[in-house]
């Protein structure tokens, strides 16, 4: 193995095996946590308080050019270096890359936790547990509430945690990824719609939303196709997308979500406190069933099902680039 981009199929099979084995523990080195304090030092380069709305667009493209470009050129010197050094480091290295830009276990570890304290009626552990991994507030929601944020954050995330970064890595290797993982994360730390980052992180917003166009819209399809393998109502499930998806603020975000409010017949969206003030969310889906810890443990399986076909598509897609 050689090159920045070379990174053969069955290391994307590697890559995922390592995810659901090992997951993120939190004490392991992890290039995204290190992308995300890159980004906390840049901010406080470029943010300028009083600065005029163009001045912080200015000053926020800024920040993603850099940071795109410090990550872009920090995974392409180390993979050089190492495929300079002996093919079989480059090889590992690629292999921890690509395994550490893959959330399947982590998401799963993370929304578990959080359906385990509702059902065993500790509801405020379930809602800071909630917190954690979602952006809306979540200290007054009853238990239905913080079911209905638990699927929601659980199907978008598959789009953002696996499929995109399956995408990339198919595409541009283990490069291709943590490239993509740094947009994502300048995305999740600034690009919201509050007093500060309104502007200043426009251009991270935008650039997520193109970077994600496709893998939203692969998920739909991949959850749909896990969604017929359990025998679920996946003609159902593919109308709720067709009729709903582009209902959503974001342009991606509705695509995963009307395909899982679909599949699990539940109806997600409505009302929810972000940042202080009450977003009315255009609702996805319809409420044949309730949303509860029954629809939460088959969103799991399709999790893990869409998951592995994403990676079997990516790993075809690699054997055939190669």
């Amino acid at each position: 193995m050689s090159g920045i981009f070379s990174f053969s199929a069955p290391f994307v099979l590697a890559a995922f095996a390592l995810d659901l084995l090992l997951g993120d523990p939190p004490r392991w080195p992890h290039p995204v946590r290190w992308i995300g304090r890159l980004i906390e030092t840049t901010e406080r380069v470029f943010y300028k308080d009083g600065a005029t709305p163009l001045g912080h667009r200015l000053r926020g493209g800024l920040l993603w050019i850099v940071n795109v470009a410090a990550v872009a050129g920090s995974v392409a010197g180390i993979l050089a270096a190492a495929s300079w050094i002996h093919g079989a480091l480059a090889g590992l290295f690629s292999l921890w890359i690509a395994y550490t830009a893959l959330a399947t276990r982590s998401l799963y570890d993370e929304s578990k936790a959080v359906a385990t304290a509702l059902e065993s009626g500790r509801i405020d552990e379930a809602r800071r547990l909630l917190s954690r991994i979602v952006s809306r507030q979540t200290e007054h929601l009853d238990a239905e509430g913080i079911w209905k944020a638990l699927l929601e954050t659980v199907s978008e995330n598959l789009s953002d945690g696996v499929i995109a970064p399956l995408f990339y890595l198919a595409l541009g290797g283990p490069l291709g990824a943590m490239v993509y993982k740094a947009v994502n994360t300048m995305d999740s730390m600034v690009g919201y719609q509050n007093d500060r980052y309104r502007n200043f992180g426009w251009w991270a917003a935008r650039m997520d939303d193109l970077v994600n166009w496709i893998p939203a819209r692969l998920t739909a399809l991949v959850l749909v196709a896990a969604g017929a393998a359990w025998g679920l109502d996946w003609r159902r499930g593919w109308a709720v997308v067709r009729r709903d998806a582009r209902k959503h603020k974001s342009p991606n975000a509705g695509f995963p979500e009307a395909a899982a409010a679909g599949l699990l017949g539940v109806q997600l969206g409505g009302p929810g406190i972000y940042f202080g003030r009450t977003v009315d969310k255009p609702t996805l889906g319809d409420s044949v069933r309730p949303p509860d810890g029954e629809a939460f443990r088959i969103m799991v399986r399709l999790l893990f099902t869409a998951s592995a076909l994403a990676v079997l598509a990516a790993a075809l897609a690699r054997a055939l680039w190669e």
